[in-house]
C-alpha cells in the first residue's frame, strides 16, 4: 500500500468538515471489506481515509408502518437479522445474508455495500490486462476475452463488467431512496439513479460526488414486502457472486391474479437492473408457471450475450421464474 493520511471524526458534522477540506484522492472508510482489498491490489490509492465506521448517527435501523430506514453505517448482519425485516421484507434480509459470510456481514455496512466495485477479473488482475475502468483508454480485455461472468445487459463498447452486489438489487425492487450529505448540503437520490451504465466512461460507476456520504437508505412500506424473495444462483452455494439473481415482490388477489409486481435483476448487468417490462407482463395475469416463465423471457429479451456467457440467458429466465413462484407462495400464505 502507499502512505495515506487517516482521520476518524466523532460525528457527522466533523465528517463534513473533513470532506470540505479533503485533498484530492480522499476516500471514505466504512467497513473496509472492499476498499482494503482494492488498496492491496493498487487499484485504489487514496491520499487520505476518513473513517466513519464508529459514528452512532449512521447505525439506526427503523421499520415502521409507513417507512423503513437504515443508517448507512448499519452492519449487513444487523439488518439481515432484524426480526421485522426478516418477517415482513424477506427479500431484503435474503439479499444480505446470501451476499457474504457471517464474518464479512459483521463488518460490512449497508451503504458501503451499495458502492462496491466490480469483481471483473481483468479489472482486478493487474496492468497486464487492458481495462478502461482501471486505466481509461486502455481497452477492455473482456470484449473478445473470457466473458463467462460478464454483463448481458447494460454493456457498452468500452466495458461489460458486472455490478456485483445483492443488496442493491433488493432495494431497487422496493424503489429505495438514498440520503446523502456533503459540504454542499443534503440531497436524496432514488436508488434507480444511483448507479450508471459504463457508456463511454467506465470509471464513473455512480452519481455521488467524491465528498458525499450516504447517511441513510429509505423504503416506503409496501404490502409487497411480505410476498418477496431474493433468489440467487451461483457456481457454489458458499457465498459466491451471482451468475444470475432476481428480487421479486408481489401481491396476489383471491383469484390468484397478480395485483402488483416488482422485479429487479442482479449478476447479469452493469448496474442493478429493473425489469419493468417483465413487471408489466406479469401484472394482471394469473400466477401460473407459464406466466412466471414468460416474465423471465421478457426480462431477458434485450440480453446481449458474448462468447462464453450465453448460457446465463436461460439461467436468468429460470431464476426469475423461480423467484416469482417463491414470492407468490409467500404472498398467498
Amino acid at each position: 500500500m502507499r502512505p495515506f493520511t487517516y482521520l476518524a471524526p466523532d460525528n457527522i458534522g466533523q465528517t463534513i468538515d473533513a470532506l470540505r477540506s479533503a485533498q484530492p484522492g480522499t476516500k471514505i472508510l466504512a467497513g473496509g471489506t472492499t476498499l482494503y482489498d482494492l488498496m492491496k491490489l493498487g487499484i485504489e490509492t487514496p491520499s487520505a481515509l476518513i473513517d466513519v465506521h464508529r459514528l452512532p448517527e449512521l447505525t439506526e435501523i427503523y421499520v415502521g408502518a409507513d417507512e423503513l430506514s437504515f443508517g448507512g453505517g448499519a452492519r449487513m448482519a444487523d439488518v439481515a437479522d432484524h426480526p421485522a425485516v426478516r418477517a415482513s421484507y424477506p427479500a431484503l434480509s435474503e439479499s444480505l445474508w446470501r451476499a457474504a459470510s457471517q464474518q464479512l456481514r459483521n463488518m460490512a455496512t449497508v451503504a458501503g455495500n451499495l458502492l462496491q466495485r466490480t469483481r471483473c477479473g481483468y479489472f482486478r488482475g493487474g496492468p497486464e490486462f487492458p481495462c478502461n475502468k482501471r486505466e481509461p483508454g486502455s481497452g477492455c480485455a473482456a470484449l473478445g476475452g473470457h466473458d463467462r461472468g460478464h454483463a448481458l445487459l447494460g454493456g457498452s463498447d468500452t466495458c461489460i463488467a458486472t455490478y456485483p452486489g445483492d443488496w442493491a438489487i433488493a432495494l431497487l425492487a422496493f424503489d429505495a431512496t438514498v440520503d446523502v450529505v456533503g459540504p454542499r448540503g443534503e440531497r436524496s437520490v432514488p436508488l434507480a439513479e444511483l448507479h450508471v451504465e459504463p457508456g463511454d466512461d467506465p470509471t464513473r460507476e455512480h452519481t455521488l460526488a467524491a465528498d458525499e456520504l450516504i447517511v441513510r437508505i429509505r423504503i416506503a412500506a409496501t404490502p409487497t414486502g411480505r410476498g418477496s424473495t431474493y433468489h440467487k444462483i451461483r457456481d457454489r452455494e458458499s457465498y459466491a457472486f451471482a451468475l444470475a439473481s432476481a428480487a421479486v415482490a408481489l401481491t396476489v388477489d383471491a383469484q390468484g391474479v397478480v395485483d402488483e409486481c416488482r422485479i429487479a435483476l442482479g449478476g447479469v448487468a452493469t448496474r442493478p437492473w429493473r425489469a419493468s417490462a417483465a413487471e408489466r407482463a406479469l401484472t394482471g395475469q394469473r400466477l401460473t408457471p407459464q406466466a412466471a416463465r414468460h416474465a423471465g423471457e421478457v426480462a431477458f429479451a434485450d440480453a446481449d450475450p458474448g462468447t462464453n456467457n450465453g448460457f446465463r440467458v436461460e439461467l436468468g429466465i429460470r431464476t426469475v421464474a423461480d423467484a416469482v413462484r417463491i414470492a407468490g407462495e409467500r404472498a398467498t400464505r
